[in-house]
């Protein structure tokens, strides 16, 4: 497997550290609750949890649609129902936006539990690869229609060590 660079480690930082800032101010003085979607958004929600100075929680979610790598299925999400979301702002933090059914189904179910607001901020946009509409509030880096891996993304669970982003070839 072959991977070429196309977002390296240093302009990540300098994104997240900028995203970091602008949260801090959107949510001051409010009750905020970070979700990260796992796998993929690892990295991401780590990064840029360092990153704001407001008081926050951090909980994940499983959304699974995806099994044996390739045969798409029941989209499978999993969430922590102790959690009052109508005492929080919720940011989900996701790793990438592609078909737009993972983040769809999420955000739906999310807004159902009455969130004092919800705001999806995602690190890597590849709108080619959409099968539904769906446009996050906030995106990191717009890519093309390649298929990319590092920073928590994966091909067949390899490739989210790298520091950067890359496009398999």
């Amino acid at each position: 497997m072959k991977i070429e660079e196309l977002i390296s480690e240093a302009e990540i930082k300098e994104r997240v550290k900028d995203c970091g800032k602008r949260i801090s101010k959107m949510y001051e003085g409010k009750p905020l609750l970070l979700i990260g979607t796992l796998k993929g958004s690892f990295m991401f929600l780590a990064d840029l949890s360092r990153e704001i100075t407001v008081p926050a929680r951090i909980d994940f979610i499983t959304a699974k649609s995806y099994r044996d790598g390739k045969n798409r299925s029941e989209l499978e999400i999993k969430i922590d129902d102790s959690i009052s979301f109508s005492d929080y702002d919720v940011i989900i933090v996701e790793d990438i936006v592609d078909t737009g059914h993972t983040l769809n189904a999420v955000t739906k179910l999310i807004r159902e539990k009455n969130p004092r607001s919800l705001y999806v901020i995602a690190l890597v946009n590849k709108p080619s690869g959409r099968e539904i509409e769906y446009t996050p509030d906030e995106c990191l880096f717009e890519v093309g229609d390649e298929f990319v891996v590092g920073y928590g993304l994966d091909m067949d669970e390899f490739g989210r060590n790298l520091p950067f982003i890359g496009a398999v070839h």
